[in-house]
């Protein structure tokens, strides 16, 4: 357990290194889950478009919201959004710095998918099979407007008994297919585009700004692991406190059994400065809401003095 706890902090951490390759691993886990995915579209009017748009549309709001659960900066950004004015000023500019990184992890799967599934063209034939204009093909013209929907409507399905002698099926599979990767491969080249005038523009903006808002990101994340870890630290040696006073009543019988006791010494004096006079229920819950209301200022210069 404690090997699970280590790598999920590791994995926990601000590392744009650890949180790129969690990015990554969606986008890969993505593509593994569609092409194991079954698709099977139910071949049945105004049902085909709401389940070939659903597997393009609902599998990647399930992937952003994995990406927006597995970075830490979620909750530090809004933590800093919501938390109270205090001694510490709100800078806005970290929090859109925050913001902006996150989104951008947590769009990779998604896009990947639906990039994916356009470029494969099964759910947009799906989709849009009974949507089309019957007059462009040939095979349906002697067919009722009933019998036309029907026959589009199975247009996804190729063992279906009534396309296999259809020859207009392979028609509009077709042209609904080539629709479909020439969307996908759009929104590819789009992002591609987007993302290269992004990276060369950067220096055009002022990088000044751009540098505080990451160092100061960085620092909100590492003064809450600190922070937590010195509560952790602090909930132990007040527990073994508390055990200690429990067994005070005990000694004597402890003794008896020849039970080793920890020995007061520099270890005691070690816990008592830890403790710092903190010794009580009402005064930890009186610390955690001074530092949930009143942050302390970023400014060491007096205790630098002191």
């Amino acid at each position: 357990m404690d090997r699970f706890r280590m790598i999920f902090q590791y994995f926990q951490s601000n590392s744009e290194s650890v949180m790129n390759g969690i990015c990554g691993l969606l986008a890969l886990a993505s593509v593994k889950m569609y092409t194991c995915f079954d698709f099977s579209c139910p071949c049945l009017p105004r049902y085909n478009m709401a389940y070939g748009l659903g597997i393009i549309f609902v599998p990647p709001v399930a992937l952003f919201l994995c990406g927006l659960i597995l970075n830490r900066q979620s909750l530090l950004m809004l933590e800093e959004w919501r938390r109270p004015q205090g001694r510490r000023k709100k800078d806005l500019a970290v929090i859109r710095y925050l913001c902006s990184s996150i989104m951008q992890r947590a769009m990779v799967a998604p896009v990947v998918w639906i990039i994916v599934t356009l470029l494969d063209g099964k759910c947009l034939i799906c989709a849009l099979s009974d949507s089309v204009d019957p007059k462009k093909f040939v095979g349906f013209a002697n067919s009722s407007p009933v019998q036309v929907q029907q026959l589009l409507a199975k247009v996804p399905c190729k063992d279906d008994e009534l396309m296999r002698n259809n020859t207009s099926r392979k028609a509009v599979s077709r042209y609904l297919r080539c629709w479909s990767q020439a969307l996908g491969w759009s929104i590819l080249l789009i992002l591609i585009v987007a993302v290269f005038l992004a990276r060369w523009l950067r220096p055009c903006f002022n990088q000044a700004a751009l540098l505080q808002a990451r160092h100061w990101s960085n620092y909100i994340d590492i003064e809450q692991k600190i922070f937590e870890e010195t509560c952790c630290e602090h909930s132990r040696l007040f527990a073994h406190k508390c055990i200690l006073h429990f067994f005070e009543s005990m000694q004597e019988e402890i003794k008896l059994r020849s039970f080793s006791l920890p020995r007061e010494g520099e270890e005691a004096e070690r816990e008592e400065d830890l403790l710092q006079g903190i010794t009580d229920q009402d005064r930890v819950n009186k610390l955690l809401k001074t530092w949930y209301y009143e942050k302390p200022a970023l400014d060491i210069s007096l205790a630098t003095q002191r």
